[in-house]
């Protein structure tokens, strides 16, 4: 039972370790150190509703439905050109540093939607954790389903407080505005590049 455990954890986390959108979003929020916790939270929250109608049924559904799938890949695409071009102005305004300097922090409301956005707006999101994650997890015995969730569950909630909170231990590098410019940059060619990717798929 402990192996069902395990491979729910060493599974999603091996998935949700990848360079993505939303691990981009909350890395970022957490070097601002801006509404980490709610960051932390919706994202893990998310991500936990994701794995548990993947593993009831959902991730069959979607895998049986190009036109859901369509429609995740279009609404996923336009939010990350969307903030893409957010995070490109930033760098070009001098970086996240100046953003915060001219008082132009996100609000809950905000911080709250964006991580919604990054997390059930994301087709990859729905690939990983629905699809892959729900296909493998509905294949255990029925009595081991929920064991083979809390691992997921459990992996998807370390690897978000780790990461949210973790990002302190790169503040002295980002010190410097230069920095915080070729961060925002990234980010920006990083969503562009995915948000391409969907599109042309």
């Amino acid at each position: 039972m402990g192996n069902v455990f395990f491979n729910g954890f060493a599974l999603t986390l091996g998935l949700i370790m990848a360079i993505g959108a939303q691990n981009a979003h909350v890395l970022r929020q957490g070097l601002r150190g801006e509404h980490v916790l709610l960051t932390v939270s919706v994202s893990a929250l998310c991500d936990m509703a994701l794995i548990l109608v993947g593993i009831a049924g959902l991730g069959a559904l979607f895998a049986a439905n190009p036109d859901l799938m369509a429609v995740a890949r279009y609404g996923g695409a336009a939010f990350l050109l969307w903030y893409g071009a957010r995070s490109l102005r930033a760098a070009l305004r001098g970086g996240i540093r100046a953003e915060l300097g001219a008082r132009t922090q996100l609000s809950r409301g905000q911080a709250l939607l964006a991580a919604a956005g990054f997390s059930l707006l994301n087709p990859h999101a729905y690939l990983d954790t629905v699809v892959l994650l729900g296909s493998i997890g509905s294949q255990q015995a029925e009595d081991l389903r929920p064991l083979f969730a809390a691992g997921a569950i459990t992996a998807s909630v370390v690897w978000f407080v780790l990461l949210g909170y973790g990002a302190r231990l790169l503040v002295p590098l980002f010190s410097r505005p230069a920095a915080w410019r070729v961060l925002d940059a990234l980010v920006a060619l990083m969503l562009w590049g995915i948000a391409a990717s969907l599109l042309l798929a």
